[in-house]
């Protein structure tokens, strides 16, 4: 095992115990500002990731293209699964003193497990492929999970505040 898998596995662990720590923090406190706070990620990842792409095109040396049509379709259908699962398991609900809290899912820290595993096997399997395609797919899928996911929860959190 080389340094870079190795930061790899770290960086995953490290989003593993964000998202729970997160998540479990999260239980005790209200969703405040009418949930919009949940829309951050989908509105800022486009910049991040359009920053990420101009900087792909300019590596001297090393032409840019895109990925076929074909591997992009799999990472937006790998995406939009991945981020249904997430969404399945996530849940609001209003409590006596009025405010939307996120509901409590035993299975969450699995499921948050079980999506990263998947994705870095899958980075394992594809690390055939040309790294600029590479980095291109998994941005792909990974703003395609999280628009899923975030704005299902916006739209689940909408749902319980109006009950």
């Amino acid at each position: 095992m080389n340094a870079q898998t190795l930061i790899g596995y770290g960086v995953g662990a490290l989003i593993i115990i964000l998202v729970l720590w997160f998540r479990t923090r999260g239980k005790k406190r209200p969703i405040r500002n009418k949930g919009i706070g949940m829309l951050i990620p989908v509105i800022l990842l486009p910049v991040v990731f359009g920053f990420s792409i101009y900087s792909l095109t300019k590596i001297p040396d090393h032409p840019f293209h895109l990925p076929v049509i074909w591997e992009m379709l799999c990472a937006v259908l790998l995406g939009i699964g991945l981020g249904s699962i997430m969404l399945y398991h996530t849940g609001y609900e209003k409590r006596e003193d009025g405010y939307v809290y996120s509901k409590p899912n035993k299975n969450f820290k699995y499921v948050i497990i079980a999506v990263l595993a998947i994705r870095i096997a899958l980075s394992q399997y594809f690390k055939g492929l040309d790294y600029t395609e590479f980095t291109v797919l998994t941005m792909l899928m990974a703003y395609l999970y999280i628009c899923v996911w975030r704005v299902g929860s916006f739209v689940k959190y909408r749902k319980a505040s109006v009950n």
